[in-house]
C-alpha cells in the first residue's frame, strides 16, 4: 500500500449553527488522482480549505506523513508538501508571467527530490505550455491561461500532494478536456498526489481513479467512478442515473 499522504480524521468546520463539513474521513495516498465531487453547498471547497490550512477545522484530526497539522497555518501544509489552487485564480496580475513562477519557487522551492521537470522557471513554463507567455504580463493571458499559471505557480513550490479547487470553471469544452488531460499528465509525470473538486462531472469520472462524494457536509460515497455513480444514495443525492453511463 503506497505511503499515506494525508489524512482527515472526523474532520467538521462550523460556521455559527452551520455545519458545512461533517464529520469527513478521508485519506489520500501518494500517487493517487482523486476526486471529489458533490451539489452545491455540498461542502468541497470548505473541507478543501480545512486540509490546506486556509480554516481550522471545528472538530476532528488532520495528519500530514504522521504530522499533527491540525490548527496549522497555511505555509505549514506547504512545508509538509501540500499546495493547492482556488476557484478564482490568485495570480499576481501586473507582474510577467515568469514572474509569478519566480515567487513560487522562492516561497517554498527547497525540495531536494524535486523532479527536474520543475527545476527552475523555464522548465516549469515548460510543463504547464506557457513558455511563450513567460515576458506577458499575468493580467494579458485568457482565463484558462491563468489557470494554467496558478497551477505552474502551486507547482514551483515542489509539492507532493496537489489541490485542484475547479480548475475548469468558465472554461470550454476543449479547454477543459486539455486541463484533465494535464492533470493526469502531472500527475504520472510528476508522481503527484492530485486531488481534484471540479463540477464538469462527466470529464472528471473519466480521469480519476477515485471519487469522494460529498452531500450536505457528509461524505457519501468513496470508491471508484464505476462504483460510485451506481451508489443509490449518489444517485439520489446529486448524479441521477444517467451519470453511470459516463464510466460504463
Amino acid at each position: 500500500m503506497a505511503e499515506v499522504l494525508l489524512e482527515a480524521r472526523g474532520v467538521t468546520v462550523r460556521f455559527g449553527g452551520l455545519t458545512a463539513v461533517d464529520q469527513v474521513d478521508a485519506h489520500f495516498h501518494a500517487g493517487e488522482l482523486v476526486g471529489i465531487i458533490g451539489p452545491n453547498g455540498a461542502g468541497k471547497t470548505t473541507f478543501f480549505n480545512a486540509i490546506s490550512g486556509v480554516i481550522a477545522p471545528t472538530r476532528g484530526q488532520l495528519v500530514a506523513q504522521g504530522h499533527d497539522l491540525t490548527g496549522a497555518k497555511p505555509h505549514a501544509y506547504a512545508h509538509h508538501g501540500i499546495a493547492r489552487t482556488f476557484q478564482t485564480p490568485r495570480v499576481f496580475a501586473e507582474l510577467p508571467v515568469a514572474a509569478n513562477i519566480d515567487f513560487g519557487l522562492q516561497f517554498a522551492g527547497r525540495r531536494r527530490d524535486a523532479s527536474p521537470l520543475l527545476r527552475d522557471t523555464g522548465s516549469i513554463l515548460e510543463v504547464i505550455g506557457l513558455s511563450a507567455q513567460a515576458a506577458q504580463p499575468a493580467a494579458t493571458l485568457t482565463p484558462s491561461q491563468q489557470r494554467l499559471l496558478e497551477i505552474g505557480m502551486a507547482l514551483a513550490t515542489r509539492p507532493r500532494m496537489l489541490l485542484l479547487d475547479e480548475v475548469a470553471a468558465g472554461l470550454t469544452e476543449a479547454e477543459v478536456e486539455h486541463m484533465a488531460r494535464l492533470i493526469r499528465r502531472l500527475r504520472d509525470e510528476l508522481n503527484l498526489t492530485v486531488v481534484w473538486i471540479e463540477h464538469a462531472v462527466t470529464t472528471l469520472l473519466r480521469h480519476v481513479e477515485r471519487v469522494l462524494v460529498l452531500h450536505q457536509g457528509r461524505k457519501i460515497a468513496d470508491g471508484p467512478p464505476r462504483e460510485v455513480v451506481r451508489h443509490p444514495e449518489v444517485i439520489e443525492a446529486y448524479l441521477g442515473d444517467e451519470m453511470a453511463e459516463v464510466v460504463a
